[in-house]
């Protein structure tokens, strides 16, 4: 879960705000001051004055207290840490914590009950980064300034690296200090506490904000530290400095992390308070066009009524029909009508049906035995009209229960679900057409309690709730097949996975792979991003999300706060060819990776519909009765600034159509379509490059889909080496020996552990060979270079 804010993208997909660096100090560790303080210089600057002097902690213990219902999400590995905090002292977003000086607590009791415990043990000689904040023109060796934080390690090693610390900076919620919750205060520490060590007794460090608020400026009053470590809580003015042996630091949720809670107000005082809210704080107000005054209008008369009655149930559906007025299939509510749904649901005919592409409703499941079956409907036949009114009318004037929606091409899908569902005791008169019928049949049903063909229409169907976050195989064209259920699961082993599933690719020379996003559900966005990164070479800029700013009173783009790849180390990156598989079931955190592949056209985009259109990051508040509300609270747009998901979805570059032979395909005719597309962007072409001589060489360039042979004529007894390459060994080639005839004999991709570049060394002709052919390619024929192919000949050495 992306730490910072804790705003996720269900996505979970809030970035950290960045803020340029300004002269960072990198020194770490203990080190030797260029310039010291002299005595008569400190004795002008006074000392602190401290509390409970028993010679400083040398341990931290505190809680953790989260309101936030995603904090634990995808979380397997908790941390809380003494965090170095350098990269504030600098106001560098991009400072990354030297492992060094990451000391790890322990989690002392359930982390997944609120609040939990934690116990650090500090070290005699910490290694944090030192930093002179005295602010006094000389260059002092300074102290360590740390603070408690919770972290999540998903990535490498037990501690954290880039990634992990989500592009590097200060933690800005669950840790012992408090942030300025306005997005464009660029996450000062306002409050809180630091534990701060002084290696000697001549380093100063602020007592008090000073006149502009700030910490660690120029106008911050200054005294000396004692030796030592130091708890400094900024809460009070003058700070305190205590110095008792065992220090408590509870770590702080932060205002931008902690859920609203309205559960002890009247239901009409928390609708105004809701109201109120997203008023101001719901992400797309003006992109959708919602005016709050009129929706407040039609609606809180409903809850004045319930709140008046003593209606708990008329409260629960006022809400939930409330929440149904927002088209934004990220805003949701726990107050959901049960017993309504199963009633309006719980009776069927028989059949589940679709649109095709040419405008038809066709039936596409008919449940053996029921009264659809039993009146001779099929797949392909027609549905014209229910009870006298057409179609297309019918399905418009459906309550889709699993609204609302986002994208019209998702509400159209739900629609066509729960158009086909009645209460048991109604009678259905449909109008349908057979396929060969000259003219419609017009009959009365009665409907029956069956789930099958319900089951059989779900975007979900075939899940069992035992998939792993990532499952892969090899398919039977040799291409790579992984599904990615979810981004919320189990983040450490989502990663462990994932970076398998590179490596078998990668040692196979798989060509292409199939990566499969449709059906999952979403969460963290930063994993999501991160993971695309493994098929980029470049800490690429993806986007950006906007968060409501209450002194500006707009929305607040941190430009510094753009979302970026993080790639791996080079190994562990793949260069094939991607397809990546999407449909409405595809949300929030999956869109944003289907979106990352379409960066610099790295993949092919192939379905039969866009994804689900959920493009921002959501927050949670309470409503009486306990009843949770989300909402949608982060404004995602593209690198450009545009809104690149909202309402729209990630749309097919590879479009299969719907119509007979897709709907009743007993395949998969969505997955075909990549493997044909695969197909088509593997070919290689073989380019004829000329004859060779033993003791030649010969230079060409390789264009990606693209091999070049040559012809090297040999005598039996011939002793050579080959080597295919460039100047620098970057170049990742590979080097294949065929016989005349196109047999392969010999290939090699990388010569050593040390290049990139291919050879065959001390090679002995044997007899039966007048010519070989020798293959100058690149790795999964996917990169462009200059080469040169020299044969050496060996044979009077």
């Amino acid at each position: 879960m992306r730490k910072q804010g804790m705003v996720v993208l269900l996505v979970l997909a809030l970035a950290l705000s960045t803020v340029a660096a300004t002269g960072a100090q990198e020194q770490a560790g203990n080190v030797t001051p260029v310039i010291g303080r002299s005595a008569s210089e400190s004795s002008a600057i006074p000392r602190v004055q401290t509390i409970n002097d028993e010679g400083g902690p040398v341990i931290v213990v505190g809680a953790v207290t989260y309101t936030n219902r995603f904090f634990t999400d995808g979380v397997a590995q908790p941390l809380v840490i003494l965090e170095d905090q350098a990269g504030f002292v600098d106001r560098n977003r991009f400072f990354i914590m030297p492992p060094e000086s990451q000391v790890m607590g322990q989690i002392t009791s359930d982390f997944y009950t609120s609040p939990f415990t934690y116990s650090i043990s500090l070290p005699i000689e910490p290694q944090g980064s030192l930093r002179d904040v005295d602010n006094d023109g000389a260059q002092d060796t300074g102290v360590m300034v740390f603070t408690p934080a919770y972290w999540t390690n998903t990535f490498g090693d037990p501690f954290l690296e880039e990634r992990d610390l989500y592009g590097g900076g200060w933690s800005t919620a669950y840790a012992g200090t408090r942030i300025n919750p306005n997005p464009n205060a660029e996450d000062e520490v306002i409050g809180g506490k630091y534990v701060v060590y002084a290696p000697d007794d001549q380093q100063g460090f602020p007592t008090g904000f000073g006149p502009d608020g700030l910490l660690f400026t120029e106008d911050d009053p200054i005294a000396l530290l004692p030796q030592g470590y130091t708890v400094v809580d900024l809460d009070t003015d003058p700070f305190t400095f205590d110095r008792s042996r065992r220090a408590v630091v509870d770590l702080i949720e932060g205002e931008r992390s902690a859920a609203d809670d309205f559960s002890s107000m009247s239901y009409t005082s928390a609708f105004d308070a809701m109201i109120d809210l997203l008023r101001r704080e719901y992400a797309f107000t003006e992109y959708k066009g919602l005016d709050w005054d009129a929706i407040s209008t039609t609606y809180r008369p409903r809850f004045e009524a319930a709140e008046a009655n003593g209606d708990i149930e008329a409260y629960r559906k006022a809400l939930f029909e409330f929440v149904l007025t927002v088209p934004d299939g990220h805003v949701g509510t726990s107050a959901f009508p049960d017993n309504e749904f199963a009633y309006n649901t719980e009776g069927s005919i028989g059949i589940a049906f679709r649109d095709v592409d040419d405008g038809r409703v066709l039936v596409n499941y008919v449940v053996a035995g029921s009264p659809a079956d039993e009146a001779g409907m099929a797949l392909g036949t027609e549905i014209i009209a229910i009870n006298g009114i057409p179609i297309d009318e019918w399905v418009e004037d459906t309550l889709a229960y699993s609204g609302p929606f986002s994208a019209p091409h998702v509400e159209r899908l739900q629609k066509l679900r729960y158009a086909s569902r009645f209460p048991l005791s109604s009678e259905v008169e449909v109008t349908f057409q057979n396929p060969g019928d000259a003219e419609p049949t017009t009959m009365t049903f009665t409907p029956i309690p069956e789930r099958e063909s319900w089951t059989f229409s779900s975007f979900n169907v075939g899940r069992t709730g035992f998939e792993l976050p990532v499952d892969y195989r090899i398919l039977d064209s040799g291409y790579g097949y992984v599904k990615i259920d979810s981004f919320s699961d189990n983040e450490v082993l989502t990663v462990q996975l994932w970076e398998r599933m590179i490596r078998a690719l990668n040692d196979n020379g798989v060509p292409g792979v199939i990566i499969d996003m449709r059906q999952n559900g979403g969460g963290s966005g930063f994993l999501a991003d991160q993971m695309a990164a493994y098929f980029f070479d470049e800490q690429l800029t993806v986007g950006n999300t906007g968060f409501y700013d209450e002194e500006l009173g707009a929305f607040y783009f941190d430009e510094r706060g753009v979302n970026k790849f993080y790639p791996p180390a080079e190994d562990m990156r793949y260069h094939g060819q991607v397809a990546v598989l999407v449909g409405p079931n595809c949300n929030s955190a999956c869109e944003f990776f289907s979106h990352d592949m379409t960066v610099q056209e790295r993949a092919a985009i192939v379905g039969q519909y866009p994804t689900a259109g959920l493009g921002g990051s959501v927050a949670q508040f309470i409503m009486p009765e306990g009843e949770i509300v989300q909402y949608t609270i982060g404004q995602a747009v593209d690198a450009d600034g545009n809104i690149h998901i909202e309402g729209k979805g990630v749309a097919p570059t590879v479009q299969v159509p719907v119509n007979e032979e897709t709907l009743f395909s007993e395949g998969d005719p969505v997955l075909d379509a990549a493997v044909a597309y695969l197909d088509g962007a593997t070919a290689v072409e073989v380019v004829p490059g000329g004859a060779l001589a033993v003791g030649d060489s010969t230079s060409g360039t390789l264009e990606p889909g693209v091999r070049v042979q040559y012809e090297l004529a040999v005598e039996e007894g011939d002793f050579i080496s080959i080597f295919l390459g460039d100047e620098t060994g970057d170049l990742d080639t590979v080097l294949r020996i065929y016989d005349i005839a196109g047999n392969l004999l010999l290939e090699n991709d990388d010569a050593s552990d040390s290049t990139f570049n291919s050879a065959f060394e001390e090679l002995e002709i044997p007899g039966g060979f007048d010519t070989l052919i020798l293959e100058a390619a690149t790795y999964n024929d996917a990169s462009t270079g200059a080469f040169t192919l020299e044969v050496v000949d060996l044979t009077g050495d």
